[in-house]
């Protein structure tokens, strides 16, 4: 579904990515982990269509990955990407409101029954079903993130990336937020590309773990050189055992040591 073909990412003299080589089926859960600064959020936004690569190409069903984000394409970040004068329902409602509606922004009659019933479907599958007339500012972080991952998943996008959408909730809700994003990816059939910092949610949620870590580092330049995948680990749990996990991930903690390190 999606290839990723010698792509490089460089800001003036400063080389973040290069020789990025991936391909990735539909379906796959991708887990992207390294140390900060390898280019993992760069990654992200460069499948987005947010930033383009400075050399090379990415390929979605073999054609040029559109340059700009459109709604194959969802996205969450870490912060609530919510809007705070909406309702929780209008907020899910949006996505489907704003391409039919070019002057008023808005919908009517049966079309806008329909967008309202499409959304608190959506919102019911999140946990969010007896929150529908409240407001961001009254929702816990959990019930935010739970939000911005509705508005995303409303708009039935076959890519979902995630930078790091559950760093700022406490453990219990990011078990929780772990059970609900594994749920509607098995239902769906989604793409998934989820940048995080910890291993442990990594190797849990992930079908493939993707390491990015910088292999050359020059002290006197160290823009010199950018971040590669260095380790490209599929996970079929249906197969592996605690111990294979056990031993990817500590190859994985090992690396990430030596780039801080290097760093």
């Amino acid at each position: 579904m999606i290839e990723v073909r010698n792509v490089w990412k460089e800001y003036g003299d400063q080389v973040v990515l290069e020789r990025v080589n991936l391909r990735i089926e539909e379906g796959e859960f991708c887990s992207m982990i390294g140390a900060s600064g390898c280019g993992k959020s760069t990654f992200l936004r460069l499948l987005l269509g947010q930033e383009a690569a400075t050399r090379g190409e990415i390929l979605l069903d073999g054609k040029p990955l559109p340059r700009e984000p459109d709604a194959h394409r969802g996205v969450v970040f870490q912060r609530y990407s919510v809007f705070e004068h909406l309702s929780v329902v209008r907020n899910v409602m949006l996505g489907l409101e704003l391409p039919h509606a070019k002057f008023t922004g808005r919908l009517f009659g049966a079309r806008r029954r329909a967008a309202r019933d499409e959304a608190v479907a959506m919102l019911e599958r999140v946990g969010l079903g007896a929150a529908l007339d409240k407001y961001p500012q009254q929702l816990s972080g959990g019930m935010q993130q739970r939000l911005a991952i509705a508005q995303a998943l409303m708009m039935k996008p076959r890519v979902l990336l995630l930078d790091e959408p559950f760093g700022a909730l406490d453990p219990g809700i990011r078990k929780d937020m772990h059970e609900l994003l594994l749920g509607l990816w098995r239902e769906s059939n989604l793409t998934i590309f989820m940048v995080t910092h910890d291993l442990k949610e990594g190797f849990t949620l992930g079908s493939r773990v993707l390491v990015f870590d910088k292999v050359r580092v020059d002290p006197q330049a160290p823009g010199a050189y950018g971040a590669r995948i260095t380790y490209n680990i599929p996970l079929d749990r249906s197969r592996a055992s605690a111990s294979s996990l056990h031993l990817a991930q500590a190859v994985v903690e090992h690396a990430s040591r030596s780039a801080a390190a290097l760093i």
